[in-house]
C-alpha cells in the first residue's frame, strides 16, 4: 500500500524533479506539498519568489499546499518549534513520509533524517547521489521550464539571474559552480512542468540586490544575492 507522503516543495527545479519521481514511485502516495515562507515578506524562503506564484503552483499541480510561515531572521530552535507545528495536522492525517530534493550534501541529509525520526516521519531522496549531467538532461529532455530567480553573489553575477534555465544557461555558468546549485549559486522558480495542468504566465519586474550580515563571531563577509522578482501574468501574454 503507497504511504501518504509529503513533498517539500520549494518551487525550484529540483523538488520539482525530485515531485516527478515520487508522483511515479508505487510505494508514495503524495498528498500534500509544504513550504517554507517569509511571513514578513510573503515570499518563498531563499528563492524570494511571491506567495501568489507559490499558489499557482499548487493549483497546476492540484495539491493542498502547508506554506510554514517563518519571521524574518528565525533561529534554528524557533525553525525547528515552527516545523514541528506545522508538521503536526499532516501526520494527524496520516502523512508518514517526506520528499526532499538534496541531491549531494550529506550533511543537510543527515539533518533532515535527524529531525523527521525525532517527530516520526521518514525522509526520501529521489535524486540523491545522481550525477549532476544526468539531472539536468532529464529535466530538459521532461519539458520542465524555470527561471532563475535568485543568483549568489559570491559565485554568479547579476547576469545569470532572471536568465531561463536552459541549455545556455547551463553552458555559460563559470567554472567550479555546481550546475545543479546545490551550493546555494542560484534558484529557480518552475513555471511549467509535466504534472501542471497549464503553463503559468510570468512577467520579469525589478532586479534587486540585498545583502545579509554574517553569523555573529564567524568572521566572514556579509553575503549579497541578486533576485529576479517575478509577477502574474495576464492569461493571453506569453511566459516571458
Amino acid at each position: 500500500m503507497a504511504i501518504p507522503t509529503l513533498m517539500n516543495w520549494s518551487g525550484g527545479k529540483d523538488s520539482a524533479l525530485a515531485l516527478y519521481h515520487a508522483l511515479r514511485d508505487p510505494t508514495l502516495h503524495v498528498t500534500d506539498l509544504l513550504t517554507s515562507v517569509n511571513a514578513h515578506h510573503g515570499r518563498v524562503s531563499m528563492h524570494g519568489v511571491r506567495t501568489a506564484l507559490l499558489e499557482a503552483q499548487a493549483q497546476r499541480i492540484g495539491l493542498p499546499l502547508t506554506q510554514l510561515q517563518l519571521p524574518e531572521n528565525p533561529d534554528m530552535a524557533t525553525y525547528e518549534q515552527l516545523m514541528r507545528a506545522t508538521l503536526a495536522p499532516l501526520q494527524a492525517r496520516g502523512v508518514a513520509r517526506s520528499v526532499f530534493g538534496d541531491i549531494h550534501l550529506e550533511d543537510l541529509r543527515c539533518y533532515r533524517e535527524q529531525q523527521l525520526a525525532a517527530v516520526g516521519l521518514e525522509a526520501v531522496f529521489p535524486l540523491w547521489q545522481r550525477p549532476n549531467a544526468e539531472l539536468l538532461a532529464e529535466y530538459l529532455a521532461l519539458g520542465f521550464r524555470a527561471i532563475v530567480v535568485c543568483v549568489n553573489e559570491q559565485h554568479l553575477d547579476r547576469s545569470f539571474c532572471g536568465r531561463e534555465l536552459d541549455a545556455g544557461f547551463l553552458r555559460d555558468l563559470p567554472p567550479g559552480i555546481d550546475s545543479c546549485g546545490e551550493n546555494g549559486e542560484y534558484h529557480s522558480f518552475v513555471y511549467d512542468a509535466p504534472y501542471f495542468s497549464s503553463p503559468i504566465a510570468v512577467q520579469r519586474g525589478e532586479l534587486v540586490r540585498r545583502t545579509y550580515p554574517a553569523p555573529a563571531g564567524s568572521g566572514a563577509a556579509e553575503a549579497a544575492f541578486w533576485f529576479q522578482d517575478l509577477l502574474l501574468a495576464d492569461r493571453t501574454e506569453t511566459v516571458i
